[in-house]
């Protein structure tokens, strides 16, 4: 068990710092969209399922509320957090427009959208970007392995050199907290 734990944390640091030698001026560009998009009174939408909904979750909370700095509040929205239209428009319209549906209403030209998928092919996700594409908004997606049919929509991508989901994700949540702590800086 000690060898798992070990090895645990040796992998997921090895996949971080492969990642950031990859995206390190793709992430400081990509920060310095979001916060001008925010100083110039656009939003952040943020989707994905399951452990990336809740990713999403995460980034916009320490967005509207705060990361490090005290501030003012800024404009973020998870789209994964309203179980009344996640199921009305599911039932209704499919699940694989959830997030599609969602972005229609509330994105506007400017606006930046960030999905998460970690292989790149969550359906709902890749209709939510392009919808956000066909708005007029910045489209980024963070995603792992291969990038899947994400990379093919989105501006801006990230993709986290791993297969494991789990190594993914905890790279993910690290890319959002450090766009969290950019933004705050800019602004």
């Amino acid at each position: 068990m000690l060898d798992l734990v070990t090895n645990s944390f040796k992998e997921s640091a090895e996949i971080k710092l492969a990642f950031v030698e990859l995206y390190a001026e793709r992430i400081v560009e990509v920060g310095q969209i979001i916060a001008r998009a925010i100083k110039d009174g656009n939003k952040v939408l943020l989707f994905g399922n399951g452990g990336s909904a809740a990713d999403a979750q995460h980034i916009a909370a320490e967005i509207v509320g705060r990361y490090k700095k005290e501030r003012r509040a800024l404009p973020a929205i998870a789209l994964t957090t309203d179980t009344s239209i996640l199921t009305a428009v599911g039932n209704d319209y499919g699940f694989e427009n959830i997030f599609e549906r969602q972005v229609e209403a509330l994105c506007t030209p400017g606006d930046i959208a960030i999905g998460i998928t970690t292989s790149g092919e969550s359906l709902n996700v890749i209709k939510g970007l392009m919808k956000a594409h066909d708005l007029g908004a910045t489209t980024v997606a963070f995603t792992g392995r291969n990038g899947g049919k994400v990379l093919a929509i989105a501006h801006y991508s990230f993709v986290v050199p791993s297969y494991d989901t789990a190594r993914i994700q905890e790279c993910h949540i690290t890319l959002g907290h450090v766009l969290c702590e950019m933004i705050e800086r800019l602004l």
